[in-house]
């Protein structure tokens, strides 16, 4: 029994101290027991309860240690434990089970050279932590050092989307792929989901790069990672990365509103455009907004930056009349959006004229940039820049027979102001090619229009002034005519010249010398309308650039104008006759009118009197003429100076029936004035008197009155 107890108080003392302190702690016991007195159980049960208490009570067990490289080229061995305590004054001793003597230190963690140590066999190790007279230690550990390999926390992380995966990029703990451990959640509510990826290790950057798939692109995510080496037996996990807050992808590029103010060589540019989405700004740095211009990265600068970065959703800057680009991006730890193109077109003059000197040796100071562009598929392209930095390799950049638009800015008050533009060639000369696509539309027989493309300012070698549009009557006639008479000249003998002269003189017209007619129309136009032409005749039509140096080649039309409409003819024809026909009869009719008063006089209509308005005092006279009528007799006056002796028997009685007849008659006008006209025909044909009135009379009251010239 005492043997037993003997041991367990040895075995917990080796246990819990050192060896010095085991010898210490024996003698005590013993002197304990002793004193006390007590049967050997009870000894035995009290002094394990009294260490087991006290060693409890002082101090706990530090953590096995941990002894390793950082990676295999690695020639420094860091070994590392851990120890719950609040104490400072506490010691470590590490022991190796190869070596007696143990390395003591104040911290938990200590480094070895390689030298020192036994690396390609299996050692114990273990830590024995001293608080004052108390003593703790850790569980021994077996080891092989070669074999252990102990990564250093990934750092310097980087996340970029693409698609739907997630890039993550560190720093390469040795070159060699590696196995690494992802955790990522959207937020702190949510589980942690757990991958375990292998590594691809890139030389050129030195780094670790995974992809975590099947993420959503458009939500912020935190992400921590641990990795190990796997060329070694005995990997082990690195520490935990710090948490990395991954924003949204920045899948679309920003929308930018542009507001410019014109200034004097100036003009103000105001560039606005929306935020980015809250899921995309997430993170401790958000997102910034990264604008930079072509002016300020070319040389023309007058700002300190060529870029500026703002977290502002707005941005101001003044900018000369040459053509300039911004580019708008925003930024965020995940990467950057697409890049927005702004571009701020020229600012011409409208009367741009060519350069009155030569501009390449122009004396340049110290805020003045000079600009040339070539004028390409419609836009400006910048060809040369002459600052100071690119004094001497703008000369090689301007060619001769091209055409370029130049522009001088200067820096005034940190601002670029331009003072001159025009057009410049280094040398003129005439266009490489003639116009293109010369055709015709909108024929009639006496005009057309031409149309053409423009000579291509690449091919115009000088400053287009104008085109020439010329054409060259050719009549078939003519053509055959000269045939003919060639043909028949050279069969012509001494003794034919009469002959000969005969022809000259019949065709004579083929002598006449050909006249090309010619205007101009401004090099802005493509277009020209042809007046004047003669129908059923061929033309030769030309068009040709002309510059400073002369006129260029010559694009050909032969042109076939077309005959008069006979339908339009007929028309004239129509109308023509259509007025010569209401012209001669108006004509004719007035002509009819007074022919017809000489030669066909109008006959005399007798007039009816209404005797119901006559005044009362010609009544008496009535009634006495009624008298005589009622005796039934109608008595024609004798004419004037009439003798009355041999023509009485001459005077025509009328009968009672006859008076009958004509009182029936006279109630009918028209036959009474039939009556009275055949009376006046019968019984008067020689009267020459001036005035013979006729009175017809009758019980009725009806008289008829005829007076005739």
């Amino acid at each position: 029994m005492t043997d037993l107890c003997v041991l367990l108080s040895y075995t917990h003392t080796h246990t819990h101290t050192h060896k010095k302190t085991r010898e210490l702690l024996s003698k005590a016991k013993l002197e304990l027991m002793e004193t006390l007195g007590w049967n050997l159980p009870l000894r035995c049960i009290a002094l394990l309860l009294m260490f087991t208490t006290s060693s409890s009570k002082e101090c706990e067990a530090p953590s096995s240690p941990q002894c390793f490289r950082r990676n295999r080229e690695s020639n420094v061995y860091n070994c590392e434990w851990s120890m719950n305590t609040t104490h400072r004054d506490v010691t470590y001793d590490l022991y190796f089970s190869w070596c007696v003597t143990p390395w003591t230190f104040q911290e938990t963690r200590a480094q070895f050279n390689a030298e020192v140590l036994i690396k390609y066999r299996s050692v114990d190790i273990w830590v024995e932590a001293r608080i004052g007279e108390s003593a703790c230690k850790s569980t021994e550990t077996s080891v092989i050092l070669s074999e252990t390999v102990k990564f250093e926390a990934p750092k310097d992380i980087s996340v970029a989307w693409f698609q739907n995966h997630l890039n993550v990029t560190w720093i390469a703990a040795e070159k060699y792929p590696a196995l690494a451990e992802v955790w990522f959640r959207t937020n702190e509510t949510k589980p942690w989901e757990k991958r375990l990826k292998d590594t691809e290790f890139t030389h050129n950057k030195m780094a670790y790069q995974l992809a975590v798939e099947n993420l959503q692109k458009r939500t912020s995510y935190q992400v921590k990672l641990r990795h190990h080496t796997k060329v070694t037996h005995n990997p082990l996990w690195s520490e935990w990365s710090p948490l990395v807050i991954v924003p949204a992808e920045l899948e679309y590029k920003l929308e930018v509103n542009v507001t410019l103010n014109q200034l004097e060589g100036a003009r103000k540019v105001t560039l606005m455009w929306k935020p980015v989405h809250h899921a995309a700004a997430a993170g401790l740095d958000g997102v910034a907004y990264i604008l930079s211009d072509t002016h300020s990265s070319g040389g023309c600068l007058c700002k300190k930056k060529k870029t500026h970065t703002t977290n502002r959703t707005e941005y101001t800057d003044y900018v000369s009349y040459s053509p300039v680009n911004f580019s708008v991006i925003a930024r965020n730890s995940a990467g950057s959006s697409p890049t927005a193109i702004i571009q701020i077109p020229e600012e011409l003059s409208p009367n741009l004229k060519p350069c009155s000197k030569p501009l390449a040796d122009k004396i340049l100071n110290g805020t003045s940039c000079y600009e040339w562009y070539k004028l390409q598929d419609g836009d400006l392209r910048l060809v040369a820049r002459r600052t100071k930095r690119n004094i001497n390799h703008f000369r090689n950049s301007l060619k001769d027979y091209v055409g370029y638009i130049y522009f001088e800015h200067l820096c005034v008050n940190e601002r670029p102001k331009t003072v001159q533009m025009c057009l410049y060639y280094k040398q003129e000369n005439v266009p490489k090619i003639a116009p293109q696509d010369l055709s015709t539309f909108n024929e009639t027989h006496n005009s057309v229009t031409l149309s053409w493309k423009a000579i291509p300012t690449e091919d115009r070698q000088g400053f287009l002034t104008h085109y020439n549009v010329c054409r060259v009557q050719i009549s078939s006639k003519d053509e055959y005519n000269r045939e003919y008479l060639t043909h028949m000249t050279r069969r012509f003998t001494a003794h034919s010249l009469v002959f000969y002269f005969f022809f000259q003189y019949t065709y004579i017209d083929i002598f006449k010398p050909i006249i090309s007619e010619c205007n101009s129309v401004p090099a802005s136009l493509a277009e020209y309308r042809m007046e004047n032409l003669t129908p059923v005749t061929k033309y030769n039509i030309t068009v040709a650039g002309v510059t400073g140096a002369g006129e260029g080649p010559k694009a050909t039309l032969i042109l076939n104008t077309q005959p008069i409409n006979p339908m339009t003819g007929w028309w004239k024809l129509g109308l023509i006759m259509a007025f010569l026909f209401i012209f001669l009869s108006v004509v004719s009719s007035c002509i009819w009118k007074r022919m017809k008063k000489k030669i066909l006089p109008p006959l005399p209509n007798p007039p009816i009197l209404d005797f119901s308005s006559h005044e009362t005092v010609n009544q008496e006279m009535w009634e006495e003429k009624e008298e005589v009528v009622h005796d039934g007799t109608l008595q024609q006056l004798p004419p004037k100076g009439h003798t009355g002796g041999g023509d009485a028997e001459e005077t025509t009685m009328l009968s009672k029936m006859d008076i009958k007849r004509v009182s029936d008659d006279a109630r009918n006008p028209s036959s009474i004035q039939q009556a009275l006209r055949g009376s006046t025909e019968e019984e008067m044909p020689n009267m020459e008197q001036e005035d013979m009135l006729a009175l017809l009379q009758y019980r009725r009251g009806l008289v008829f009155d005829m007076k005739t010239d």
